[in-house]
């Protein structure tokens, strides 16, 4: 089988790669993603792969668009989380996706796997969340036989973001800071479990519709911080601060550094207290989850790729 990851660099991307050339050696995987050095990391990890450093919003020049043609499923994974260039936001979720659906459908492409967000259900109302939903119905106004899947927050090998950047900064300082109390529930999902759901939507090209794929297990922020610190080996200290407080740090962090691993948005989005839907994808997908600790362990002790770090 030929497979097409556009976006395919990131942290589900690469486990993707990871979870399909276990299962399925054989198959052929194209990947698209215009983040150099995530690119380069893919190349080193994965010499078998396809990968492109090319942009999905353009086609003049491109390579991309002509090696559509016999791919026969896309898992459409590209995103732009956070980010302070407001613009980027409309790029790489709907502009993107504009442009991959076409060429998909111009290339004959006949299996579609989207990659939406539980945040399509959330009440915040950010730049993320509002190109997420509009990207969700896109795909599903022009593909309605595609598979849309929407995880929560997500966490395993080759994370720049997310629990990635917080395990290193806990690694890195004596101090942790926390917002507010930190009792805002979580429901953290281990991307190894959400690859094997992939694997299983394209392994059976008849399934269909939108499914909300949710931890299982519910936790709350600091104690998933105390059970990150546990995983790595860290002894910071969590310090407590002010969520005013802690919300003017990441604005000044941001001033200073113009790529923030966490936005004033994403702040807003963690302490909003959206809790998602737990539906049965476990049985759905024929998916055992890994209990959260386990995960942890292997995201962060696993000899395999537990030390690439991505660069952020």
């Amino acid at each position: 089988m030929k497979i097409f990851l556009p976006g395919g660099a990131g942290l589900v991307g690469l486990n993707l790669i990871a979870t399909l050339l276990e299962s399925h050696p054989s198959w052929n995987l194209l990947v698209v993603d215009k983040k150099q050095v995530a690119v380069e990391a893919g190349r080193k990890l994965f010499p078998n792969v396809t990968f492109l450093v090319e942009d999905l919003c353009q086609t003049e020049g491109m390579q991309w668009p002509s090696l559509l043609q016999g791919q026969d499923a896309c898992v459409m994974l590209q995103a732009e989380i956070g980010n302070t260039d407001a613009s980027q936001f409309e790029r790489n979720n709907i502009t993107s996706a504009q442009v991959v659906l076409d060429q998909l459908q111009m290339a004959g492409v006949q299996h579609l796997v989207h990659i939406s967000s539980s945040v399509v259900n959330s009440v915040a109302k950010d730049l993320y969340t509002t190109t997420k939903r509009t990207q969700e119905r896109m795909v599903v106004e022009r593909w309605p036989e595609a598979i849309v899947l929407r995880p929560t927050l997500m966490f395993g090998w080759f994370d720049r973001k997310h629990l990635g950047w917080l395990a290193r900064f806990m690694q890195r300082m004596p101090v942790f800071p926390i917002p507010g109390n930190g009792r805002f529930i979580r429901q953290p999902l281990y991307v190894g479990d959400f690859c094997r759901v992939i694997q299983s939507c394209l392994e059976q090209p008849s399934l269909q519709g939108r499914y909300d794929i949710t931890g299982i297990e519910r936790i709350r922020y600091i104690d998933l911080m105390r059970s990150l610190r546990s995983a790595v080996g860290s002894s910071t200290v969590m310090l407590s601060l002010p969520i005013p407080v802690f919300a003017f740090l990441l604005r000044l962090w941001a001033w200073i550094n113009r790529k923030p691993a966490f936005t004033t948005d994403q702040l807003k989005a963690l302490t909003a207290g959206d809790e998602f839907e737990l539906i049965d994808w476990p049985g759905i997908f024929a998916v055992r989850p890994t209990p959260l600790a386990e995960a942890l362990k292997i995201t962060y002790q696993d000899p395999r790729y537990s030390d690439v770090v991505i660069p952020f």
